[in-house]
């Protein structure tokens, strides 16, 4: 695949039909055409919000169960990700690009592979009999029906006849029958077969692109993209608001009670109890006061009313803090506007030491002291247990969803839980309080953690400019596109 700053040319019809010959692919061959670099990143962000809501959903559902199809057939439509025929080259380009940003480590492929694989199921499950048919001639798995005869011995009313190596998993489970060294498959089981079928091929594909990566990764225009792929948050920008100033200091205790996420809860907690948070809990709580409404006036006139109750008087916060507070407004510095944290950005960056306060609990904090702590937030035993079940499998995300449904005595939010502001904004919507009202403006999907005061309008580059300037102009723009908030 090669990229340039505009598409110099498509692909002919006999390669767009050898590439895109069925709307279900192994994705055995990588693209071959030309493609710009705002088609890149595009297709890159959408394919990452596409297997997030894959894997969300796969958590909260049973994958084989008809709610779960509901649920992602819905999906698919809010996300504008049709793989239909007119739509299979877009399928297929960003299913290759986020092999580039996910063959790093063994638990991004791991990962990678899961949602594909779910995604896959989905997928051929959908397809009539036909076109199951030739999606096995089409990629040369050879699977013999057996005859009338044998048909008449089994209740199916089809069944197919291969070795017993390739299906073990249906022999664990003696869903098949078994002779000679051969397997007879009932044939709705056989989606078995083609998923570990795919899995092989996309785990031997993810080890050999890793070897390729340092080629790929010497391109700067393709470097700050594909290194912050993988933990990119991708959802809505909540820094700015259009009732900025709604919340008034007299309503945090009440609102941290009923509509912030527990890692801000926590936060607001230590920082009443002690009078005093350190940096990193400074900076994620400040940023989440920021977008949840918070004035600059505000925010000074609340931080400076904790810390003169400790051991910080009126004048050393002046000097010692007050700067920090109107730098994260765009104040100070470089002005740079900074936006509030994501799941994510908590989740994966600055761990917490001792004395800290910041982070995500149900990724930082001890399993007991986090039982303890939604005990003393009065959450039920067995939601309890399935809280700790979700943070047992790592989905610290879904564990903090799961929290929301539970405060708010709801069954299913109805939402995927990306952002400790849209926990609150979705707070409030469900019970009508000051932020309600607070509407977020959305500028970019995929936001950026920072934004420069005065941005240049992006030009298309003309023939006159040269490509050293295009080249590192665009690198810019990808590397703050794909910065955490």
């Amino acid at each position: 695949m090669q990229f340039y700053s505009r598409r110099k040319k498509l692909i002919g019809n006999a390669q767009t039909e050898q590439l895109y010959g069925h709307c279900l692919q192994f994705y055995g061959q990588p693209p071959i055409e030309n493609i710009s670099l705002s088609e890149f990143e595009t297709f890159a962000v959408d394919r990452l919000k596409l297997l997030k809501t894959v894997e969300n959903l796969g958590v909260s559902y049973v994958k084989t169960s008809e709610q779960y199809t509901k649920k992602l057939d819905a999906e698919f439509s809010n996300l504008n990700f049709p793989y239909k025929i007119e739509k299979r080259r877009k399928d297929h380009i960003s299913h290759f690009i986020l092999r580039l940003a996910y063959c790093q480590t063994e638990d991004l492929r791991r990962w990678f592979i899961q949602q594909e694989i779910d995604l896959f199921r989905y997928r051929f499950k959908d397809l009539g009999s036909k076109n199951i048919r030739e999606f096995l001639q089409y990629n040369n798995l050879h699977y013999h029906t057996v005859s009338l005869f044998m048909l008449l011995l089994w209740r199916e009313m089809q069944n197919i006849r291969m070795s017993k190596l390739y299906a073990l998993d249906l022999v664990r489970t003696r869903k098949v029958y078994l002779k000679g060294g051969y397997v007879y498959i009932p044939h709705q089981d056989i989606v078995t077969i083609v998923l570990n079928d795919f899995r092989t091929r996309l785990s031997k594909a993810l080890a050999l692109t890793a070897r390729s990566l340092p080629a790929v990764q010497s391109d700067e225009r393709l470097q700050p993209l594909l290194n912050h792929l993988s933990h990119a948050y991708v959802g809505q920008d909540y820094s700015i608001q259009k009732s900025i100033g709604k919340i008034s200091l007299e309503q945090i205790d009440p609102l941290s009670a009923k509509s912030y996420p527990l890692c801000m809860r926590q936060l607001h907690r230590g920082l009443r109890d002690s009078h005093h948070l350190r940096h990193g809990g400074r900076m994620q709580y400040g940023l989440f006061l920021k977008g949840i409404g918070l004035t600059l006036d505000q925010a000074l006139q609340f931080w400076r009313s904790e810390f003169v109750k400790g051991k910080v008087d009126a004048d050393k916060f002046d000097k010692a803090y007050a700067y920090s507070i109107r730098h994260m407004f765009g104040k100070e510095g470089k002005r740079t506007d900074y936006t509030p944290y994501s799941c994510m950005k908590v989740i994966l960056s600055n761990p917490p030491s001792q004395g800290d306060q910041h982070g995500c609990p149900f990724r930082h904090s001890d399993p007991e002291l986090l039982k303890q702590k939604l005990q003393s937030y009065k959450v039920s035993p067995s939601g309890i247990s399935q809280i700790l079940e979700l943070v047992k499998g790592m989905h610290y995300q879904l564990a903090c969803q799961k929290y929301f449904e539970l405060m708010h005595s709801i069954e299913d939010s109805g939402f995927s839980l990306n952002h400790p502001n849209q926990y609150f904004m979705e707070s409030q919507k469900l019970l009508g309080g000051p932020g309600a009202g607070v509407k977020v403006e959305v500028k970019r999907e995929d936001n950026p953690a920072t934004k420069p005061p005065n941005p240049s309008p992006h030009q298309t580059p003309g023939p006159g400019n040269r490509p050293q300037e295009v080249a590192a102009e665009i690198t810019e723009d990808l590397d703050s596109f794909f910065q955490d908030a």
